[in-house]
This record gives structure tokens, C-alpha cells and sequence, in this order.
């Protein structure tokens, strides 16, 4: 079975699910859910997460800050490092694209369990290692349900504008069902599918597990990771983070 074929089949399963207490999303899983942070609250991850295939790594290392000024809003930015090894090479480190985002639910519905959002964000080239002289735009919408027993599915996609000499618009959507275990223990599976983003490049296709794990007070773990399709080449991709939510 190609990675293809395996992500069309496990993307069949996800939306077969059924299954309501809300489960956690966004961090640790590249698919976000329409979960705006609670007013008056803030979430706050320091993160690291990249990918990589054989000695080839390209990660980040920051703070993922958010906080919701009113109801059904969440102010979003993302403040890396970023580092790189190519094969026989060394490492290299210096700063991150900066992200800015405004998430907006403009649906929540109770009764159902039901909810969506858009969550525009705004890449800024301030990458000392990619070199980047354009904003990027990224435009998605999220849906959610959540099911009795805790059990959630979200997912969604969107457009993302990526200007610059040898790059291309790509299309990005992602799925994932996540369950509540108890005593502190949420888990879940996704799958993540992006369109080349530059001129000869390839479609991306990953797979992940995740887990949050709560630790204490206002502080949990997160993790994720899984392999990651691209042409021909398989690699992998990982998240982890500290995370503190009051």
C-alpha cells in the first residue's frame, strides 16, 4: 500500500466516526480546531517541531502565544528559532517567520456539538536561515463536533498566498479524531495533506499520533509525530511542547 493510498483510507475512517465532552486540539496536531482560547485566559506553548528524512532536519524552537480578548476571538503569535542540518553538513540556527493570526468561531452550536471558525494568519519574512522577502497569508476554516463519551473530530483547510521567486499557492486540509481517557490523558490520530509550495516540488501528505498529558496546575505536556509522504520519500515529523493555559 503507497503513503497515498494509506491516507486516503485512514481519512475514510476518520470520517466514519461517531461517537460529548470537548477534547483539547490545535497543539500537539497540525490540524486546528474552530476552539477559539477562553476570554480572558491565555494558552502559552513553548514548542519545537519540525521534519525531517534521513540526517536532513528542519525544526523550530519558541513560544506559541494566544489569548482571547472576547468571547469567540483568539489572538495568535508564534515566535521561533529555526535550525537546520543538511546531509554532511552542520547545523545552522539564527530566527523564525514570525506568525500573527486572529481565530473568529462564528458558529457554536450546543446542542449539537457543532462549531466552525476561520482563523486567518500572516507568515512574516523574518527568517534569517530561509531569507524570505514576502508575507505569506494563510486563509483556513475549521469545523468541529464534539460526541458523547469525549470523543471529538475536527478539521478543515484552507489557502495559503506564498509570493517570491520559485514559489507557488498551495491548498492545505488536515483531519483528526481525538478521545478523552481520563485522569488527565487526551489522544488522537490526523492526517494532513499539502500542495507543493514551490515551482517542481511535491505534495506532502503526513500522518500523526498525539497525546496531552496533564501535569499539574496549568501546566500540561504535549507531543506528536508520525511519518510524512513526500514523492517518492518518506520522512517524519514531530511536536513537543510545554504547555500552561490560566
Amino acid at each position: 500500500m503507497t503513503g497515498s493510498q494509506f491516507a486516503a483510507r485512514f481519512a475514510a475512517a476518520l470520517a466514519a466516526v461517531a461517537g460529548s465532552t470537548p477534547a483539547l486540539a490545535g497543539p500537539p496536531y497540525l490540524t486546528d480546531d474552530p476552539a477559539p482560547t477562553s476570554t480572558g485566559h491565555w494558552e502559552i506553548y513553548a514548542f519545537s517541531a519540525g521534519e525531517g528524512r534521513r540526517s536532513a532536519v528542519d525544526a523550530d524552537a519558541g513560544l506559541d502565544l494566544n489569548y482571547g480578548p472576547v468571547q469567540g476571538i483568539q489572538l495568535t503569535a508564534t515566535l521561533p528559532l529555526s535550525f537546520s542540518h543538511e546531509p554532511l553538513g552542520s547545523w545552522q540556527g539564527g530566527t523564525g517567520d514570525v506568525e500573527l493570526g486572529v481565530k473568529y468561531r462564528f458558529l457554536n452550536d450546543g446542542r449539537t456539538g457543532i462549531s466552525a471558525a476561520i482563523f486567518p494568519r500572516a507568515i512574516l519574512p523574518t527568517s534569517t536561515l530561509i531569507g524570505g522577502e514576502r508575507v505569506r497569508v494563510l486563509l483556513p476554516l475549521w469545523l468541529g463536533k464534539d460526541f458523547a463519551g469525549g470523543t471529538s473530530v475536527f478539521g478543515g483547510g484552507g489557502y495559503e498566498f506564498n509570493p517570491g521567486p520559485g514559489n507557488r499557492d498551495f491548498w492545505q486540509a488536515g483531519a483528526a479524531v481525538t478521545h478523552d481517557f481520563g485522569r488527565g490523558v487526551n489522544g488522537g490520530l490526523e492526517i494532513e495533506r499539502e500542495g507543493p509550495d514551490t515551482i517542481g516540488s511535491t505534495a506532502q501528505t503526513r500522518i500523526g499520533v498525539g497525546a496531552i498529558v496533564h501535569l499539574s496546575g496549568p501546566a500540561s505536556f504535549l507531543a506528536s509525530g508520525g511519518p510524512t509522504w513526500s514523492g517518492h520519500h518518506t520522512g517524519y515529523h514531530f511536536y513537543a511542547a510545554l504547555g500552561f493555559d490560566f
